[in-house]
């Protein structure tokens, strides 16, 4: 059993103020693994003050500063990778090989990126007659989600440690102990006290507090738009920044002239990577009607082949569903796809052969899905792909335009310039071409519509935590 009580401010381990414990599960065996404390406001009031008054000097830090520091964390995190895997495929069950090459590594690109930004970035500009700077915001809010955790958390610490604010992280209580293992990192790395602080809790007491304080400069959010949205609320009476990556209902479109069977292929993986658990996941399928019927075979043929398992079991490709109230929402979703009339190709809500316990869902496929059906509305976060037919490529356009979310579109085509026409017309913030994968984590990432605001990575990511400041005179 791991027992982590305690909380990271002013560059100190300390005890919650708070008795109250939150069990940890593990979602192969739904054992609980270990307890962490429930923070309260009055933890938050001391990791805000902690992070407000560290923020009068680190302000005014070099760049050169912040490179070393970077620098320092970025040896850290790399001699800790293989302990973070581990940890991660416990407590939200990814498997061991994806917590490894993708779980852990995102976070590590992101502050590689981050410092390559910022050993180029000018904080200062002349423009005509004025002198424009750029400065830190402040103290920044962080609460992040548990299905990337390490990619959440780094990209947010990247770039607010890069700005030179300074910040206080409440990470998902579902995923504790690989934040907890990054604020060792961080605190090895020479961080001065106070510019990082950490505390455990619930969103609407722990999370709340943190919006809702007065001396929180900057809330940046990842979770749910539910969630996004009491935090904009609770954040509007202070005027403070609000950057948000919610939601998503990506739509995934096959032109015609794509190749069939590589497209289909590589976009129902694409979805059930990381179990369904990604914002961004290509879980709406349009696909030409004269193709539909090949594509959907195409699919199954790829559910089908999907090892389902334990994180450390030997050809696993996906793991439980990280949390039994998700598993339970994911399971209602597939009884409502089948109430209302698509066809179940496959999986559906049986455990998997050899299973009796755990959060483990089959690669799940629709067909037979019209854009109006409660699965092709709502955000799943499960394996769980939805298929559509298409008659033009206005209509493909239109249905992928059609839903509240605007976070990430694909489009797959044998013509990069056709692909690239049809990718202009789809109302979301990153836009995948043939899977566009070797752009790296500094691609800007954020959503239109109900999927967020701000941008996430790389050079945007930093401006994000900077404000502007014109200096006017002779």
């Amino acid at each position: 059993m791991k027992e982590e009580h305690r909380f990271y401010i002013n560059g100190e381990w300390v005890k919650s103020s708070s008795n109250e414990l939150i069990e940890i599960e593990n979602p192969s065996s739904e054992e609980i693994i270990g307890t962490i404390s429930a923070g309260t406001r009055e933890d938050i009031d001391a990791a805000v003050a902690s992070a407000k008054n560290a923020f009068q000097s680190f302000a005014f830090s070099s760049k050169d500063e912040r490179v070393a520091l970077l620098e320092e964390i970025i040896k850290n995190y790399e001699a800790s990778s293989e302990d973070l895997a581990a940890c991660i495929s416990e407590e939200m069950g990814a498997p061991l090989w994806l917590s490894q090459v993708a779980q852990v590594a995102s976070g590590l690109g992101h502050f590689k990126d981050t410092l390559g930004v910022l050993k180029d970035f000018e904080f200062e500009s002349q423009e005509n007659h004025y002198l424009v700077r750029k400065e830190p915001i402040g103290v920044v809010g962080m609460i992040t989600p548990w299905n990337w955790p390490m990619n959440q958390m780094c990209t947010k610490i990247a770039s607010a440690l890069a700005a030179g604010c300074t910040m206080v992280l409440k990470p998902s209580e579902i995923t504790p102990f690989c934040a907890v293992m990054l604020t060792e990192i961080l605190d090895k790395s020479n961080l001065p006290k106070g510019v990082y602080n950490l505390v455990h809790g619930y969103g609407p007491v722990v999370g709340a507090a943190l919006s809702e304080h007065p001396d929180v400069d900057m809330m940046h959010f990842t979770g749910s738009t539910r969630a996004g949205v009491a935090v904009a609320q609770a954040s509007a009476p202070t005027v403070k920044r609000v950057a948000q990556e919610l939601g998503g209902k990506s739509a995934n479109i096959i032109l015609e002239d794509a190749n069939l069977e590589k497209a289909v292929a590589a976009g129902a993986n694409h979805c059930f990577l990381n179990t369904g658990q990604s914002c961004n996941a290509p879980t709406r399928m349009l696909v030409h009607s004269s193709q539909y019927d090949e594509a959907v075979e195409i699919a199954k043929n790829v559910a089908d082949s999907i090892v389902v398992g334990k994180p450390t079991d030997d050809g696993v490709r996906i793991g439980p569903i990280s949390n039994r109230t998700q598993y339970e929402k994911v399971k209602r979703l597939i009884d409502i796809g089948v109430e209302e009339g698509a066809t179940l190709v496959c999986g559906g809500n049986d455990l998997p052969d050899g299973f009796n316990s755990g959060f483990f869902i089959k690669p799940t496929i629709f067909s037979n899905v019209t854009n109006d059906m409660t699965i092709a509305k709502e955000e799943i976060f499960g394996p769980v792909l939805c298929m559509l037919a298409y008659e033009s490529e206005d209509e493909a356009v239109s249905i992928a335009n059609d839903t509240p979310y605007g976070l990430a579109g694909y489009v797959q085509s044998e013509n990069f310039d056709h692909a690239k026409e049809v990718a202009t017309k789809i109302r979301a913030g990153q836009i995948s071409i043939n899977g566009g994968s070797n752009a790296g984590p500094a691609a800007p990432f954020g959503g239109f519509k109900t999927s967020g605001n701000g941008r996430e990575h790389g050079r945007l990511g930093l401006v994000e935590c900077l404000e502007t400041k014109a200096i006017i005179g002779n």
